[in-house]
């Protein structure tokens, strides 16, 4: 049965090039599952973009000596054509620094303002000694009182969970120059998360299929809920939309509240976009409808709490009940799948330590689907997991080049040889019959996987199928049938079947590679769509670019087809080239060394 599926993507600061530890959080595991869930019938809507407000960008700006609006055109450009690369399906990625945006994030401030869960409060604020500047909760670190954490930043300790305000920090200091923040006294708006921690509550009983460290990180956070400032002194950002605050200059949003606010305000964009603006209502406002958020697990807290809290908050839902926005009641989220860090020699990919490997980088010396079957297979879908260069190497020589690309390539060229075509099966062997069953048996499993965001195991059990065709092949020896030309062919028939079966389970994770299976297998069109960077504008404003797509048309689906006998067959080239073993011990010339 078909359902609407939302596929809500955290949005990468536009502050930099993205490295490989953001796009293993957010970018490879949200594209697979939607890939999947587009293959299997379903109507999905993938949506994202470029965070572009916040001191971040501002630091960035000034370190570059550029305004924040051309830091945050810079780095969307940058960022849109790497997750380009990378092959992400998205239906709309735009950027936060658009009107729409805008318009949906006061909105929503209003309608909070409204029904009692904003509240105004003064409040120690940090600020630079050497630029005046507010310091965000996150650009503040120092040792948390509750835990004796040395590391824990200003909105929260990543040791205990524990929220935190910038004042509460031991020792605290900035990470932008280390210097030690003055706190000077000022009022903001602070979300009353205690007015909505028991629907809140009542919710987060109903997710019991979550993640497990998700569910149990969140349940902790409930125990000590207090108001959270939104907004924040700065002159970057949605500005407050209330009259009595339209001339205070250097109060804006703050950048995580308007941040999650995105998934909707893209929605919306896509929406009237797509030529029916009432389009997102499908997933926004649908009991049949599931939404999905993926991130890094530093982010769990806006996303299992924060952003459901803001849309009880604005449906009127809380302990002070009220009345819902203009965009009517909204639907809150089925699953929070956050991954863990990917780290290398056991730290913290970090773009400003020089800890870092950028997408753009790996995807020109390698190309987007090793990356992807490495964060798939080795990536830190449950617990922090190290890069290195060894065991990418080997994962991609001994696993995609010597066990999928070998299948592909002796398959295909046995029968280009022998045959010129995909030849026909003539009677089936126990043999024969037992690797054809075991591929259709595994779409069951590994959609199963691919659907429960278990991409390890459905990695696995896919290349496991992979496996025993190579074994079949070994076993029956087709080379050695050139005096029983139908056994040779019954087998070379039985071998692309099961080489077209498996592609089919690899496409969600190797759509690139797919699509050139499926050429070589004699298909034509396109088997597995790619997302397009296109030019838009809104009205009077700049031109930007979004990634977009019609998936639509492509014809991969999730179901076993019968392979057509007599189609041509030409002499395939190798899927995947090995890498050279000396990138096991050195890594590229560009890389930082572990």
């Amino acid at each position: 049965m078909s359902s609407s599926i939302l596929t809500a993507v955290a949005w990468p600061y536009a502050n930099g090039p993205r490295h490989i530890g953001h796009v293993s959080g957010f970018g490879v595991p949200s594209d697979v599952f939607s890939r999947y869930m587009r293959m299997a019938g379903h109507d999905v809507l993938m949506v994202s973009g470029t965070d572009e407000h916040g001191t971040a960008i501002q630091v960035q700006a000034d370190k570059e000596g550029l305004t924040p609006q051309q830091t945050a055109d810079k780095y969307h450009r940058v960022i849109a054509e790497d997750l380009q690369g990378l092959g992400c399906c998205y239906d709309l990625y735009t950027r936060t620094t658009t009107r729409n945006h805008r318009e949906v994030v006061q909105e929503l401030f209003r309608t909070l303002h409204r029904n009692g869960y904003l509240i105004a409060e003064r409040q120690m604020g940090a600020i630079s000694p050497s630029t005046g500047r507010t310091l965000p909760d996150r650009y503040i670190e120092g040792t948390c009182p509750l835990c004796g954490y040395d590391g824990a930043r200003g909105d929260q300790c990543d040791n205990c969970g524990r929220q935190l305000d910038p004042a509460d920090l031991k020792n605290p200091r900035s990470r932008i120059n280390g210097e030690v923040p003055e706190f000077v006294e000022t009022e903001h708006f602070f979300l009353d998360l205690p007015a909505l921690a028991g629907a809140l509550g009542e919710w987060l009983e109903t997710r019991t299929d979550w993640r497990p460290n998700v569910l149990r990180f969140s349940e902790n956070l409930l125990k000590e809920l207090r108001p959270r400032a939104i907004t924040r002194d700065l002159d970057w950002g949605v500005p407050i939309p209330l009259p009595e605050w339209e001339d205070a200059a250097m109060k804006r949003i703050y950048v995580w509240f308007d941040a999650v606010i995105g998934y909707l305000s893209a929605s919306i964009e896509w929406a009237r976009r797509s030529g029916n603006p009432d389009a997102w209502r499908q997933w926004w406002q649908n009991a049949d409808a599931r939404s999905y958020y993926f991130m890094g697990k530093d982010n769990i807290t806006f996303h299992s709490v924060i952003w459901p809290g803001i849309l009880l908050g604005a449906n009127g839902q809380g302990d002070k009940g009220g009345e819902p926005s203009a965009f009517g009641l909204l639907d809150l989220p089925t699953e929070i799948v956050s991954s863990e860090f990917l780290t290398m020699s056991g730290s913290k990919l970090a773009s400003s330590r020089g800890h870092v490997i950028y997408v753009r980088d790996f995807l020109r010396d390698f190309g987007p689907d090793a990356l992807r079957y490495f964060i798939a297979v080795n990536g830190p879908e449950n617990q922090d997991t190290d890069f290195t260069w060894e065991e990418f190497v080997r994962r991609i020589n001994f696993e995609l080049a010597n066990e999928w690309g070998n299948l592909v390539n002796r398959s295909i060229s046995m029968a280009h040889k022998n045959v010129g075509s995909i030849p026909a099966a003539g009677e089936l062997t126990e043999a024969d019959e037992a690797l054809l069953q075991a591929a259709r048996d595994a779409y069951a499993t590994v959609g199963d996987a691919w659907g429960r965001c278990k991409f390890k195991a459905a990695t696995t059990e896919a290349m496991r199928i992979v496996g025993l065709a190579n074994k079949y092949i070994s076993d029956q020896e087709p080379w050695k049938l050139k005096d029983d030309p139908a056994r040779r062919d019954t087998v070379l028939h039985v071998a692309l079947q099961v080489v077209s079966d498996c592609n089919t389970l690899l496409t969600p994770l190797l759509p690139h590679a797919s699509q050139k299976v499926f050429e070589a297998l004699g298909g034509t069109g396109v088997w597995a769509a790619q997302p397009n960077l296109i030019e838009v504008s809104e009205e009077g404003g700049s031109p930007y670019p979004v990634l977009t797509g019609d998936y639509t048309a492509q014809q991969a689906v999730w179901e076993s087809r019968p392979i057509a006998v007599g189609t041509p067959l030409v002499k395939p080239t190798p899927i995947f080239a090995k890498l050279d073993d000396t990138l096991a011990q050195t890594g590229p010339t560009w890389a930082p060394i572990e």
